[in-house]
């Protein structure tokens, strides 16, 4: 593929994991954070990213989870820019996300799911209806085994896996990371496509969000394409820095509901260079089925001269 960073290989230079294996709840209990981040930030369920990665990844135990933090077997596909990780799967030496830490992997993995018109259906579907999600993905191709559904569905319910998506807002966890990024330890600091960002709690005000991190009212509202009139709803992804110029994926597929600003937000993008890269007009909004260019400025149309 072109323009990917330079490969790792895989085979013949790493050892096989740890000896030490991570049980089912092992994972649940190091990740259903992150699966309950997507599903606040996102829209899709904790119950079916989890269960997604315990399969995908065997429970976080795979080679390609240890050593890339890919626990979705996302493959690099054309416009991947990002570290790489080869290996041996369904042919020799194929190519891999490479992520720094395993919240890329999931965000990643929410992004892969949005930017697909093969699964804008799902998103039609309620958080809860796990069930629904699982038909669906298989139907929609994104797994071979024939029995890929059910055995989502299995982990699920054996888990009661179910329960994560009721949250309403992210528990609140201690730090651990060797290179923290909370203020204070007053909650989880995220980040995404270079950009830090948190998940609003319930109480939380816009001033009150703009003083944790020492940030000018005015300046928090402009990150976030948002005036002072809006309204801050528990569960809304807010960043805290200002945002790229460009996303990490090339593409969007505009699904139903979504606009230009919620699609700003998704992919970490300023809106004003959204509409640039689109040949938009402030104000003006995609259609379903629209495909949006995020890295790269979209071709003139020839039939427009």
């Amino acid at each position: 593929m072109t323009g990917l960073a330079v490969c790792t290989l895989a085979a013949g230079l790493h050892a096989q994991p740890s000896e030490k294996k991570l049980t089912p709840g092992d994972y649940i209990t190091l990740y259903k954070d992150d699966a309950i981040t997507e599903m606040l930030s996102q829209g899709i369920p904790a119950s079916i990213t989890l269960a997604q990665g315990m399969l995908e990844s065997g429970n976080g135990n795979s080679a390609l989870s240890v050593y890339a933090n890919n626990h979705f077997g996302i493959k690099c596909h054309v416009g991947w820019t990002g570290e790489t990780y080869i290996m041996d799967d369904d042919e020799k030496n194929e190519c891999f996300r490479k992520y720094e830490k395993v919240l890329d992997s999931y965000n990643d993995h929410s992004l892969f799911l949005k930017g697909r018109q093969r699964y804008a259906f799902l998103f039609e579907l309620p958080l809860t209806d796990y069930k629904g999600w699982a038909k669906g993905l298989k139907e929609a191709g994104y797994a071979t085994h024939p029995k890929y559904a059910e055995q989502l569905v299995e982990l699920i319910e054996k888990y009661k896996l179910y329960e994560y998506d009721k949250a309403e807002t992210l528990p609140a966890r201690p730090v651990t990371s060797a290179r923290p990024e909370t203020k204070m330890e007053l909650r989880q600091t995220l980040r995404f496509n270079r950009t830090k960002f948190i998940i609003a709690k319930p109480g939380d005000s816009f001033y009150k969000i703009a003083t944790e991190f020492d940030l000018e009212l005015e300046d928090l509202l402009a990150y976030n394409d948002l005036t002072k009139k809006d309204k801050l709803q528990a569960g809304t992804k807010i960043y805290v820095e200002r945002k790229r110029r460009r996303a990490l994926e090339p593409y969007h597929v505009v699904t139903r509901g979504e606009t230009m600003k919620s699609i700003s937000q998704l992919h970490g993008i300023r809106i004003y260079h959204l509409y640039k890269k689109n040949r938009m007009k402030a104000g003006q909004e995609p259609k379903t089925g629209d495909v949006l260019f995020l890295k790269h400025k979209k071709p003139l149309d020839p039939q427009s001269n």
